[in-house]
């Protein structure tokens, strides 16, 4: 029986798609779906794919609707109890999804689980050894740019990054899937912090290995477009979670989080950006959200 299914959001990625599907087919022999939803590339990376894997099911959607909405039909569609979400912009290491879903099933009470991540440009270096939430307002992947060697303990974290855990499917019925007003960053704290509050746990295996290129679809670690909607979630990110009485006593520890985070942006000439997703992060908040 087939118990999980790899959901892969997949937006002009003709360099990286067709080497991440490959990896799943021959770095781990684990019964699994691969399932791609495109957001409308119009690149060719979905034709070669399937030239090599007719057994891929990819979805064409009309138009880039980002990674949430992107990954919420993958998951809808699917019909696993288990889901693995990662971007295309990775390349797996042996037994990957074997270890990641070996671990998620030890406890009902687990909603996911996120793997050690590696650069894929620097390979002794992270990416990411778990997902993080601080009093700042900081969201931060864990013992990033440090040494690949260290961080080998399994433990738990307050969120797995999107681009390459698995999650339990139910759970999502729950406590709602992602939140497509995100439309990308920082919806996988978001999703944690949900399931948090739900009394369900997250949690880091590092003997799951994967390569991530990162910012492969938007283009770089620090560009325009991720400050911007960055900084808008991040707002929002607190107005759909934190009570009313937790933003009181953290406000001046997020102020200061806030305006550190503007003024190394502002060096990096983005400081207009980073403040008009402040403005729109406000904006969405003051209408609601589903």
């Amino acid at each position: 029986m087939c118990e999980v299914t790899i959901v892969i959001p997949n937006y002009k990625g003709k360099e990286y798609l067709f080497s991440c599907v490959k990896s799943l087919y021959e770095k781990d022999q684990t019964e699994k779906k691969i399932l791609i939803i495109d957001n409308a590339s119009n690149d060719g990376s979905i034709e070669e794919v399937v030239k090599e894997y007719p057994e891929v099911e990819c979805v064409m959607l009309d138009k880039n609707y980002g990674f949430c909405r992107a990954v919420n039909i993958g998951i809808e569609k699917t019909d696993t109890p288990y889901v693995i979400l990662l971007n295309n912009d990775t390349v797996i290491k042996d037994n990957y999804v074997k270890y990641l879903l070996d671990s998620i099933k030890k406890d009902p009470n687990i909603f996911s689980v996120e793997p050690k991540m590696i650069q894929y440009h620097d390979p002794s270096k992270i990416d990411s050894a778990g997902t993080y939430y601080n009093a700042l307002g900081w969201a931060y992947a864990y013992g990033k740019d440090k040494s690949v060697k260290k961080y080998n303990n399994i433990r738990k974290i307050f969120a797995a990054c999107g681009g390459a855990s698995i999650y339990r499917k139910k759970v999502f019925e729950e406590i709602g899937m992602f939140d497509e007003k995100h439309f990308a960053y920082l919806e996988d704290i978001d999703v944690g912090y949900r399931a948090r509050i739900f009394g369900y746990e997250n949690w880091y295996v590092p003997a799951a290995l994967v390569y991530h290129v990162g910012s492969g679809t938007s283009g770089s670690r620090y560009n325009q477009f991720k400050t911007r909607y960055s900084s808008r979630n991040n707002i929002y990110l607190i107005y759909k979670n934190m009570p009313l009485i937790q933003i009181i006593l953290n406000l001046p520890f997020l102020v200061a989080g806030f305006l550190i985070k503007f003024l190394f942006f502002a060096a990096k000439g983005m400081g207009k950006e980073y403040l008009a997703g402040i403005k729109n992060g406000f904006s969405i908040s003051r209408k609601g959200h589903k």
